[in-house]
């Protein structure tokens, strides 16, 4: 087996690259780091382009590897992992090729500009849950590929496709093909979503923490609710929201 000891030989270097999203796009790669996302990939059948893991690691790790493991010391997994507590084991995975759009089926979580890394991954992972079949981001949303979101989703991206699309192109062409689509916002048009029976295929739409779904989408949708809140809190998490909605409805 390799062995890496330096944390400027270039397996190391290819790993920091792999932290920038325009990086990630180029090589359709990305890193992931921990025992649970390593199993999730392996389980999965991800395409592996390296695995590294400590001495220590190197006893956990199953037999049936698709590749052979880089051995690195402690000092180069602290400089690879983006995690406070490190695991001892981070692999370049390739980027799942998503099946075609036009086969997508109901019901799909919709976000509009959703930023935070967390909230993403927790609403991944949450529509994975909830029994979603897809996920579809609008651009300007986070990199789902982002470590943060990795960690949030905690392997959903192998359950579930993942889409990024302008939504304000790609709304009006899913109408037309027969599509249901309920925004979230407080206004007087918008509905209490526990009246509200969605009809099929359809997509719940989320918005941007500080904004909301954008006020255009907005004017495109079959129905917006709100989620009635007996305290005094000016809103609601998006990812709660989310959680709130999918499981009430899907």
């Amino acid at each position: 087996m390799e062995k890496i000891t330096s944390t400027k030989n270039q397996w190391v270097k290819k790993v920091h690259q792999l932290r920038r999203a325009k990086i990630r796009r180029q090589e359709q790669s990305y890193v992931i780091e921990g025992w649970h996302l390593v199993k999730e990939a392996l389980d999965n059948q991800a395409v592996f382009t390296a695995l590294f893991v400590t001495e220590e690691a190197l006893t956990l790790l199953v037999e049936d590897l698709p590749l052979e493991p880089m051995i690195v010391t402690e000092e180069v997994a602290k400089s690879m992992s983006e995690t406070p507590a490190p695991q001892g084991v981070i692999a370049i995975v390739k980027m799942i090729q998503q099946p075609d759009l036009s086969t997508l089926q109901s019901p799909i979580l919709l976000m509009d500009r959703v930023q935070d890394p967390g909230n993403v991954g927790t609403m991944i992972r949450t529509a994975d849950a909830a029994g979603c079949q897809a996920v579809v981001l609008n651009e300007g949303s986070v990199d789902i590929y982002n470590s943060k979101v990795l960690r949030s989703m905690q392997g959903s991206q192998y359950h579930l496709p993942i889409y990024y699309r302008r939504f304000s192109e790609w709304l009006p062409e899913m109408k037309e093909r027969g599509w249901h689509f309920y925004g979230t916002e407080l206004n007087e048009a918008a509905i209490d979503y526990r009246s509200l029976h969605p009809q099929d295929p359809y997509g719940v739409i989320m918005g941007n923490e500080g904004q909301g779904v954008d006020k255009q989408l907005l004017c495109q949708t079959t129905q917006n609710v709100y989620l009635p809140m007996k305290g005094r809190a000016e809103s609601l998490n998006v990812a709660v929201a989310t959680g709130i909605l999918l499981f009430r409805w899907v």
